[in-house]
C-alpha cells in the first residue's frame, strides 16, 4: 500500500498551481465517509468559506446507536493553532497548505500533537483521501489509517 501512496501523493504535489488557483476552493461543500458499516453510521465534513481566505471545517458523526455528534475549528491556511470547539479529544487544530491539492492538518490537545492528517483531493475535485498519523508525546507514531471522502450532492 506505501509504494501505491508515495507515487500518488508526488504526482498531486506536483500539480500546477494555476490549475485551481482562478477558482473558489475546491474543497467548498459536504463530503461523505465511505464505509462498510451498517447504518446509521455516518461521518460528513462540511467545508465552507470563513473569512477573506479561510474555511470553516465542520464534522458530524452518527454512530451505530444513533448518537450525533458535531465539532468544528476555522483555519486561514497558515499554520496556527485554531481553537476546536465541541471534540473532547481536540483542543486546537493547525492547517497549512502543501500544495493545491494536499494540506497537512495537526490537531493537538493541550499543545501536543496528537493526529498529524494528509488530506489530498483528487484532480478531479470529487474524492479526498485522507492518511492519519497517530503519535505519542515523544512524536513518535503509533499508528496509521486511511480514510476517503466523496464529494455529496
Amino acid at each position: 500500500m506505501r509504494g501505491l501512496v508515495v507515487p500518488f501523493l508526488a504526482l498531486v504535489i506536483a500539480t500546477p498551481a494555476h490549475s485551481l488557483a482562478a477558482q473558489a476552493n475546491p474543497r467548498f461543500g459536504r463530503w461523505l465517509l465511505k464505509s462498510d458499516a451498517a447504518a446509521p453510521v455516518s461521518n460528513i465534513m462540511t467545508y465552507e468559506p470563513f473569512g477573506a481566505k479561510g474555511m470553516k471545517v465542520t464534522i458530524q458523526s452518527v454512530n451505530a446507536k444513533g448518537d450525533t455528534t458535531r465539532w468544528w475549528y476555522t483555519t486561514d491556511f497558515d499554520g496556527r493553532d485554531m481553537p476546536v470547539t465541541g471534540n473532547a479529544g481536540q483542543t486546537h487544530a493547525a492547517v497549512r497548505v502543501l500544495s493545491p491539492l494536499v494540506n497537512e492538518i495537526l490537531n493537538k490537545k493541550d499543545g501536543q500533537i496528537t493526529q498529524r492528517l494528509t488530506n489530498v483531493l483528487s484532480p478531479d475535485g470529487n474524492t479526498i483521501g485522507v492518511m492519519y498519523m497517530r503519535e505519542d508525546a515523544t512524536g513518535r507514531t503509533t499508528g496509521v489509517t486511511f480514510a476517503t471522502y466523496t464529494r455529496l450532492p
